[in-house]
């Protein structure tokens, strides 16, 4: 998976629902508000008439000693659902551990946390269904079941009856929990539904901008609220507001939001039934509109046209606006003013050249790599690893066709892609290194499948390839150690050794190049590198 800049939420040609200007939470900001969470658990004890443990763990104990503001039936919902949610696996450990004394104490707090969710929700919340009062009363009868079975456990020394009764905690935590999920799902998507009419019914800006921002910020909690509000006609409401001009300013809010629940199969079925593909289409072609909303609607291109997501290769409407958007994604490329906007851009170009094979000529038509090559000299526009990424995706793909040959050594193309097999992470984060290895990775696949033609392998020699190959094979530290950057500079440097043998010391072309590939492979990946 890709791990973009911002947290942005895409796959490693896709953008993962997080990006730079995304809601970005401060890490400091997160652990204060969850600390109103969390506070000593004496005041439980004392409640409950039981003695305070003197276990090392007690000080993690989470209770609710704040939450949030009234009437905000959303946020309590996620807040007192976290806490709860955060209690049933810590009992499930400790139950594991066999510590009937902090299982039972902790059972008897959950008892408490959840009849303040159902409570407190109550009281902020429209009428009640018949469904969830059913599912609530179901709930605090195995609150109290659990409660009192873990009581009774501390009574119980023998062993083989602790062991049978110990099963029997557990399917009441495990059904205890069903309940749960249950309960928060139905209010949920009771409050989901209430968004989702608010946005659909209004025709004030304001109202219809704060009501999208919290639709998106629910995206942001994971799949499962993805799926909700796709399923409660969140896609539709938010094409609605992409199709009416006087919502023109909050297009890049709206289309940041549906890129988030296209990452769920629900969501991006619902975009196909509304015709979502043609409405991105215009708001692609249309030089009218900001470059942000264009970015934005490139962003959900990434995301529905993603090679790692099964569903999306059934998109049949993508195909007929195909050629609009490709077109417009490649002047999106060569005019864009900022890093992220051509990111977005290039990884939505990078993920259709998977979709269909059809995109990589109509790329070569448009004079896309002339497009792409130029661009890696702009630093306002090309400056991170994951840009550099997509572009190489892109340069992989077309590298199929004859013609890419002779436009990408027209553009001083195999230079760049010398440069890219000696990509570095700057900060060595995890989610840099590892996109510095698909860099390197793609770079070696594109220059093995160019050098199908002699004078692509020659120039490549020319300028060292063979020299950085070998360096790539030899030196574990310089490809991070990764398999997949060693195989492909392995067949890079076989189909050069077929081209230019000259090129190569005697000692690289038995070791390398003379073995079989898997001989090859097993002697560079448990080479020792020399320090002397």
């Amino acid at each position: 998976m890709m791990a973009l800049p911002g947290g942005r939420h895409m796959d490693s040609i896709s953008l993962p629902g997080q990006r730079l200007h995304l809601m970005q939470v401060d890490s400091v900001q997160r652990w204060m508000e969850d600390l109103k969470l969390m506070t000593e658990c004496e005041c439980m004890c004392i409640l409950q008439a039981k003695p305070i443990s003197l276990e090392e763990d007690t000080q993690g104990d989470l209770i609710l000693a704040g939450g949030p503001g009234p009437g905000d039936p959303l946020q309590l919902l996620l807040k007192r659902g976290w806490v709860v949610s955060t209690e049933l696996r810590r009992i499930g450990q400790k139950l594991a551990q066999d510590r009937w004394a902090r299982v039972h104490s902790m059972s008897v707090r959950l008892t408490c946390h959840a009849r303040s969710m159902v409570s407190e929700y109550s009281a902020v919340s429209r009428s009640s269904s018949q469904e969830m009062g059913q599912i609530e009363k179901l709930l605090m009868e195995k609150c109290s079941e659990l409660s009192a079975i873990t009581e009774r456990c501390l009574q119980v020394e023998n062993e083989h009856v602790l062991k049978s009764m110990k099963a029997c905690v557990s399917e009441t935590l495990s059904t205890l929990g069903q309940h749960f999920g249950q309960l928060l799902e139905l209010a949920l998507t009771r409050e989901v539904q209430a968004l989702v009419r608010k946005i659909d019914a209004s025709d004030n800006i304001y109202i219809t901008e704060s009501t999208t921002g919290n639709l998106f910020s629910l995206t942001q909690e994971g799949a499962p609220l993805c799926r909700i509000i796709a399923k409660e006609g969140g896609v539709v409401a938010l094409f609605k507001v992409c199709r009416q001009d006087s919502f023109r300013c909050l297009y890049p809010q709206a289309l940041r939001t549906l890129a988030s629940i296209c990452c769920v199969e629900e969501g991006v079925h619902q975009l196909e039934k509304v015709d979502g593909v043609l409405c991105l289409a215009d708001i692609l072609t249309d030089d009218s509109h900001s470059e942000a909303t264009r970015a934005e609607a490139a962003a959900v291109v990434a995301q529905v046209t993603s090679p790692h997501l099964p569903f999306t290769q059934h998109l049949s409407s993508f195909l007929e606006s195909m050629e609009e958007i490709v077109t417009a994604l490649v002047k999106l490329c060569q005019e864009a003013s900022s890093g992220e906007v051509f990111l977005l851009a290039s990884a939505a170009l990078a993920n259709i050249t998977f979709f269909d094979t059809m995109a990589c000529e109509m790329l070569l038509q448009l004079n896309a790599i002339r497009v792409l090559l130029e661009a890696c000299s702009d630093k306002q526009r090309v400056d991170t690893p994951y840009t550099r990424d997509q572009i190489v995706t892109i340069l992989a793909n077309m590298s199929v066709l004859e013609q890419c040959a002779s436009d990408i050594i027209q553009e001083n193309g195999i230079q760049l892609i010398m440069g890219m097999l000696s990509e570095k992470p700057r900060s060595g984060t995890p989610a840099e290194v590892a996109a510095c290895e698909r860099v390197q990775q793609k770079a070696a696949v594109t220059l093995a499948r160019l050098s199908r033609d002699p004078e692509v392998a020659r120039e490549a020699v020319r300028l060292s390839c063979m020299s950085r190959l070998i360096e790539l094979c030899r030196s574990p530290s310089e490809r991070n150690s990764s398999d997949a950057v060693l195989v492909a500079c392995l067949a890079a440097l076989r189909r050069l050794a077929g081209v230019c043998p000259e090129g190569l010391q005697e000692s690289d072309f038995q070791q390398l190049v003379q073995p079989r590939l898997v001989d090859s492979f097993l002697l560079c990946s448990n080479m020792e590198e020399s320090f002397v």
